[in-house]
């Protein structure tokens, strides 16, 4: 186990690394001068030089590069303020630390993603085990057919489509708002239930037709037909046996869906104003703000591959004959 996470762990810092740099190096193939957005439209030529030497972009590309490598482990220091380690740089527009941007938004991103987790993992697995349980029945052929309706969906039509109907046109629920849970929690769930419903139909639904699928395989297995010959009651076989066997296809692709919401779910953070990760990242590419688009870029991914790799060390735990070498 420990060469194994060992192993991964250097493979990680290897992706971060090479994304980190195509992303910084395509950054400056864009037609936009970072320094003459942070300057302003009333911008003299004498600020906007100052400005560029501020940011450190009158330096070479590369240069630039490795100043922010070095940041992240040796902290940077900065005219409008230091960056103290790790520094994932200042934004060109905030003239904030990167890295306290992140964290203000975080908490937004978390709240959507665990919320949302709950729901399409109990409505999708449910819905799932219920077709499989009925296979071949008219609640099996509803199911099926209207989680693959549903799957073929996307956010950006469902989210607008919610919005105008439940807010805009009956207002049987009010524009979605985030409110820090500390504070109210009640106000938190009340302002994020849509955005919860939204990302929950549409996760759910792959949910629902993976369970179905992998449900019916593992009750064609040997030790399950086994069991069923030994006397074995119907749900003792379908929880005991086939639920285990199916739970690490489910587990595969839920921890790849929460590491990317962990890492921003930007259509629908934008679509609802939430204040997240995503809705951050948006604002970054229409402004031109490297350093925020490389933190969130780098938290993203890192995210992404600690869910892989948790994965696969739960693979051991969910199932003895799987074995990490």
């Amino acid at each position: 186990m420990l060469r194994f996470l060992i192993r991964r762990t250097i493979g990680a810092l290897i992706i971060l690394l090479i994304l980190s740099a195509v992303c910084f190096f395509l950054f400056f193939a864009i037609p936009r001068d970072p320094a003459r957005i942070s300057c302003g439209e009333k911008c003299t030529p004498e600020n906007l030089e100052l400005i560029r030497r501020s940011l450190g972009l009158d330096d070479p590309v590369p240069v630039q590069y490795w100043n922010f490598l070095s940041g992240i482990f040796t902290g940077r220091s900065y005219p409008t303020g230091d960056c103290s380690a790790p520094c994932l740089g200042r934004s060109f527009v905030h003239d904030e630390n990167v890295l306290t941007l992140i964290q203000d938004r975080f908490p937004t991103t978390l709240s959507l993603t665990f919320g949302a987790a709950v729901v399409f993992l109990v409505f999708g697995i449910g819905a799932g085990m219920i077709a499989a349980w009925r296979r071949g029945t008219p609640v099996d052929k509803f199911v099926s057919g209207s989680s693959l309706v549903i799957g073929s969906l996307q956010i950006y039509f469902i989210g607008p489509l919610v919005l105008w109907a439940l807010v805009y046109s009956t207002g049987i629920f009010s524009d979605p708002k985030y409110s820090p849970f500390t504070e109210n929690p009640w106000q938190w769930a009340v302002g994020l239930i849509l955005p919860w419903m939204v990302l929950a139909t549409i996760f759910g639904s792959n949910y629902t037709r993976m369970v179905r699928s992998t449900m019916i395989e593992q009750l064609q297995e040997e030790h399950v037909r086994t069991a069923k010959a030994k006397g074995m009651s119907g749900p003792t076989v379908f929880f005991r046996y086939a639920w285990r066997g199916a739970l690490i296809p489910v587990v595969t692709i839920f921890g790849i869906d929460l590491g990317t919401l962990l890492g921003g779910a930007i259509i629908t953070e934008f679509t609802f104003s939430l204040p997240g990760l995503g809705n951050l990242s948006i604002t970054s590419v229409f402004r031109a703000d490297l350093p925020v688009l490389m933190g969130v870029l780098l938290f993203s991914s890192a995210m992404i591959i600690l869910m892989n790799v948790i994965v696969d060390a739960a693979y051991a735990f969910i199932d003895p004959r799987v074995r990490l070498s």
